[in-house]
């Protein structure tokens, strides 16, 4: 009977999709070399798009069947196709509070200076000019240093200029520092310190993330209408790279005007990438806990679209137990992890999606030992918890996640910090991420960037880090590599997961969004070298071409 019912239930999907697929397509691609990222990870010649949909995929001939006289088709003229890129860890949300100028894959810090120059030519007198992260000295490879306030008064003597490399310091003109209003008698500010000269005027360096966290605050905000302007361009410049999706672990200064931008344009349909969220508190004492948990067990996710849409919590649970990746004299205090455990609970009793901040070993440690104990009350698989960076996870530690249903998220920030990663971490910077480890070790895993503070927002340049080791100025850092195939599966199938989206998104198949991108050459052929260069020609995101270039 059982066996039975499974051949009728079969045949009547057949059915369904039988005919889904016999209505005309409103857009077919042929000729191409569609990587479909599908289980089988199968190589096709054609896809067909009804609305937001994939309704066919194979070869040229088969596809065609579905074109009628109103039907778009596009040769891709044997180009590669891939799904859209996910990014299963990044902080976008917040980066539209300004049009930054990125120095992401700037190899030299002359041209670092000319780009400054080119954008204070273009500027009003008294704009502010400012890069928030995404870069360091060290990826120069002509002269690996900073900005001096001789450097940036001469190029830009009436504009506020802030240079931020990663979340180490700031480099301020004498603009910038009158416009924040930081003088001789500016005190330090929490976690960081204004940098002064013999005569103890400020020197244009403010150093420690409480410093950057300071001077960024001082940034002025856009108004409503600037602010969905930015966000429209923010995110197409996300389509540009590929990407079409994203998990956003919010970060500094996030508050509701952030989401709402988004969620407006979503609302709209105008918001041509899908936005997947955590909401983020970072409590630092016990009796910030005790609020945070009264809003976890109001919280209710999964409200939103597939476009906008929060999933859960995360990322950084207690701030006092909070690792840095660029230290590593984490110490674990008992009296800190079980602040952790009253957050997790929490979550556990309302039955949500966790995602938490874990690099260091012996971190990694204690909060699965707090996950554990969680687990034997409130039991957490089938929630995909997730961690997120895991630089130093071991075998067992990766077993004890297979075991709670967990999943990792590994991430692209040596690329700009490698160098300094070494550093820190000495030989065992080499295995900082183990993207080997962890892909031969069976947990579900995915691909990120955590940009944009930390490392560039491309993902080709994760993708080609993840392959290389290498970070950006060549140096190599890393030597956890993994294959072209393991890679960009690890950034379109598995993230999909990430985001509760893999019935949706990350591969090329019948029912899944059109979610897919036509690169201008081949990611599998291209010599490794050459694939942070690669570049989209066309992005679709739910059917819709969302960026176009020379096709």
């Amino acid at each position: 009977m059982k066996k039975a019912i499974r051949v009728l239930a079969a045949l009547w999907l057949c059915a369904i999709a039988s005919a889904f697929a016999a209505d005309p397509a409103d857009t077919i691609f042929v000729n191409g070399r569609i990587v479909t990222v599908d289980d089988g990870f199968t190589i096709a010649e054609a896809v067909a798009i009804r609305g937001q949909r994939i309704v066919a995929v194979g070869n040229n001939a088969d596809v065609l069947e579905l074109q009628s006289r109103g039907t778009k088709v596009i040769d891709l003229k044997k180009r590669t196709v891939i799904p859209g890129l996910i990014d299963n860890h990044a902080h976008f949300i917040r980066a539209p509070e300004h049009q930054e100028m990125r120095l992401d894959g700037v190899t030299s810090r002359k041209r670092a200076l000319a780009t400054l120059a080119g954008r204070v030519g273009a500027a009003k007198s008294g704009e502010w000019i400012v890069t928030l992260g995404g870069w360091s000295e060290e990826q120069f490879t002509d002269d690996p240093r900073g900005f001096s306030l001789d450097d940036l008064d001469r190029i830009a003597p009436a504009n506020p200029v802030v240079l931020q490399a990663v979340y180490n310091h700031s480099y301020l003109n004498t603009a910038a520092l009158k416009a924040a209003a930081i003088d001789a008698d500016t005190p330090d500010p929490r976690g960081g310190t204004i940098e002064k000269d013999a005569s103890g005027l400020p020197t244009g360096v403010v150093r420690g993330a409480g410093g950057v966290a300071f001077v960024a605050a001082k940034i002025p905000l856009p108004d409503g209408q600037q602010w969905l302007a930015n966000v429209r361009k923010f995110v197409s410049e996300l389509n540009a790279m590929g990407i079409t999706a994203w998990y956003d672990a919010g970060g500094r200064g996030v508050s509701e005007k952030h989401y709402e931008a988004y969620k407006t344009l979503a609302d709209r349909g105008e918001l041509n990438a899908r936005a997947f969220w955590t909401t983020i508190r970072q409590p630092g004492t016990p009796a910030e806990v005790d609020k945070v948990i009264a809003e976890i067990h109001q919280h209710t996710p999964f409200q939103g679209s597939d476009i906008f849409d929060n999933i859960g919590w995360g990322e950084s649970l207690y701030q006092p137990a909070t690792t840095n990746l660029l230290r590593n004299d984490f110490v674990v205090k008992p009296e800190d992890m079980r602040e952790v455990r009253r957050i997790a609970n929490a979550v556990a009793e309302s039955g949500m999606f966790l995602n938490a901040h874990v690099e260091m070993e012996n971190a990694i440690d204690a909060y699965l030992a707090e996950f554990e104990a969680i687990n034997k009350v409130e039991p957490i698989k089938g929630l995909r918890w997730a961690f997120s960076h895991l630089d130093q996870v071991n075998d067992a530690q990766l077993e004890r996640m297979k075991r709670l249903g967990m999943v990792a998220g590994l991430h692209s920030r040596p690329l700009i910090q490698g160098a300094l990663m070494h550093k820190a971490h000495g030989e065992r910077a080499w295995d900082m991420p183990p993207f080997r480890r962890v892909q031969d070790s069976g947990i579900v895993w995915g691909l990120g960037s955590d940009a944009t503070a930390v490392t560039t927002s491309n993902p080709f340049y994760t993708l080609w880090f993840a392959v290389t080791g290498r970070m950006i100025g060549g140096r190599k850092v890393n030597r956890q590599t993994i294959t072209r195939t393991e890679a960009l599966i690890a950034h379109t199938r598995s993230n999909a997961r990430f985001i509760f989206q893999e019935s949706n998104l990350g591969s090329i198949q019948p029912g899944k969004y059109a979610d897919l991108i036509v690169l201008d050459r081949d990611y599998f052929v291209v010599p490794a070298q050459q694939i942070k260069d690669i570049k989209p020609i066309m992005t679709l995101v739910g059917g819709k071409i969302v960026y176009r270039a020379g096709i």
